[in-house]
């Protein structure tokens, strides 16, 4: 068995406790992602990838305190220091922290997150979106509420803003945040579809049919 399998033996269960939003199929869909992005960055690290893509929402802050589920999954693998670091850099510049993410050093680092920021795209990213805030019991939408441009990282997480709302605050910022030619390339789809169904849904609440 090789660090890549093991590592998705370890973090199974973790995943599992999460909801629809972050849980294992969320991985498979970014693994998927990031191989499409490898075939075209062929000198980057697939194994620290992959490692990466596996451990990037173990030690998610809306699920857990701390990294210590990562920190124990690493030390867990036959890795050397650096490549822990290399695999602890990549992960910390996956997160958009309310438009403050760190930055994306090494070209492994942008493979991972345009990957993890195609999956909070397009359907898959809608049905993502209206999933977490099920599970947090949001609103579907609250037309009061104004999107906000500028915030820190501490306010992007503690508001618990309607569902429509992240759609404005993140979701539709991504497209123009894709670091790789090949996320850039599919995020231009996924991002029309959103807009699409923003549109729609606007129709279908006013009742303007």
């Amino acid at each position: 068995m090789n660090k890549v399998e093991q590592c998705e033996q370890f973090v199974k269960s973790i995943y599992e406790q999460f909801d629809a939003s972050h849980d294992f199929q969320h991985i498979e869909r970014v693994m998927m992602n990031a191989k499409a992005i490898l075939k075209t960055e062929l000198s980057a690290n697939e194994e620290l990838v992959q490692l990466a893509v596996l451990l990037h929402d173990v030690s998610d802050p809306k699920y857990t305190t701390g990294k210590e589920n990562e920190i124990t999954i690493l030390n867990q693998l036959e890795l050397t220091q650096e490549e822990i670091q290399q695999i602890q850099e990549i992960i910390a510049a996956v997160s958009f922290r309310g438009g403050n993410e760190l930055e994306a050093k090494s070209l492994e680092a942008k493979i991972v997150r345009d990957a993890d920021r195609l999956d909070a795209i397009g359907a898959v990213g809608i049905a993502r979106t209206f999933a977490f805030g099920g599970a947090k019991g949001r609103k579907l939408y609250d037309v009061k509420e104004e999107s906000r441009q500028q915030m820190t990282e501490e306010e992007y997480r503690k508001k618990e803003t309607a569902s429509v709302t992240h759609f404005y605050e993140k979701l539709l910022l991504l497209k123009d945040l894709m670091t790789t030619a090949k996320g850039k390339q599919l995020a231009e789809e996924r991002h029309q579809f959103m807009v699409d169904f923003l549109k729609q849904l606007k129709l279908e609440r006013e009742g303007e049919l």
